[in-house]
């Protein structure tokens, strides 16, 4: 059997992509999207008519270069997303601004009018989950969005704290990090690690054994992969967004994955946090790899936005 078939029989797979050639060529179940990823994405021939069209529009009288540029980013997300729903039976998650992950309300804006604006192209809100970075405002918006009926994709989820927290604002979906975990201690410890031993790895499953043994319904979506040993070490978590690269990989490679969690049997459970705020940032304090590591990503985000979105404003100039 192919190895990434064998792992399909655990996992969801999702495709952490905006290649849409890429999507078309490994069919993933869903399929996620970034700002990094939509900057990747800009140049390629497949999208060049997606980019034209965007450009054009934006084009149009009326308001600065850097709020068309703006809005232009906002159409081409959507449409990339729109474009990938055509081709994947489930969701496409599309990234709410990171520079919005500190201000509750201004995301929960965002968060509608990305849905919104999908609705516009065709594609209904059972087809849409709106990525928010796990910060504690982040995670208050997903608690107004999911009651509105808005389903949230909790990314940049380093440790238990955001995990907990997430799930108690019931959040459709949660992406807990392996690979930028694993480059923190990597780093720290001046050592490398196997799939076993990966920090990484280790914590995914800390969060999926917490939600199993307690009945959380919040689906637990492994993400940020480096290396295939990474993927088939989480075998049997819920879902697994992973990069093209890596899937084809799997996909070249024989041999069964066997399943490592098991939603029946996932081993002992770590001790919860209290509730509420103050418990929340001390929690996430205390650990410092998990602070570190959504700065960081959320950092990175938001430059990569503004890459794009001056990109963008370029190609406006034109």
């Amino acid at each position: 059997m192919i190895r990434l078939h064998s792992l399909a029989s655990h996992s969801i797979i999702v495709a952490d992509t905006g290649d849409l050639d890429a999507v078309e060529r490994l069919r993933p179940t869903d399929c996620t999207t970034n700002p990094s990823l939509v900057l990747k994405a800009f140049d390629l021939p497949r999208h060049a008519p997606t980019v034209e069209e965007a450009i054009v529009w934006g084009r149009r009288p009326g308001g600065t270069i850097e709020a068309r540029a703006s809005a232009v980013a906002d159409r081409l997300a959507v449409a990339f997303g729109a474009a990938a729903a055509d081709l994947v039976p489930g969701r496409v998650s599309t990234e709410v601004d990171a520079d919005l992950s500190f201000d509750t309300d201004a995301t929960v804006d965002r968060a509608r009018a990305i849905v919104a604006a999908y609705a516009g192209r065709g594609i209904p809100r059972q087809k849409v989950l709106v990525k928010i970075a796990a910060t504690w405002e982040g995670i208050q918006a997903c608690a107004v969005l999911q009651r509105e009926g808005f389903d949230c994709n909790m990314t940049l989820v380093f440790g238990l704290a955001q995990a907990q927290a997430c799930a108690e604002a019931g959040a459709f979906l949660i992406s807990p990090f392996v690979g930028r975990i694993r480059d923190w201690y990597a780093k720290a410890e001046d050592r490398e690690y196997g799939p076993e031993e990966d920090p990484g790895v280790q914590s995914v499953r800390r969060i999926f054994a917490f939600y199993k043994s307690r009945g959380i319904a919040t689906v637990v979506m492994g993400a940020s992969f480096r290396t295939t040993g990474q993927v088939e070490a989480l075998a049997g978590c819920d879902r697994l967004t992973v990069s093209p690269s890596l899937l084809d990989e799997l996909a070249r490679r024989e041999g069964d994955v066997p399943r490592r969690l098991d939603p029946a049997d996932p081993g002992p459970s770590p001790d919860p946090i209290p509730p509420g705020e103050a418990a929340f940032r001390f929690a996430l304090n205390e650990d410092a790899m998990a602070t570190e590591k959504l700065a960081e990503g959320i950092r990175l985000f938001a430059r990569d936005l503004r890459t794009l979105k001056a990109t963008i404003a370029r190609r406006l100039d034109d």
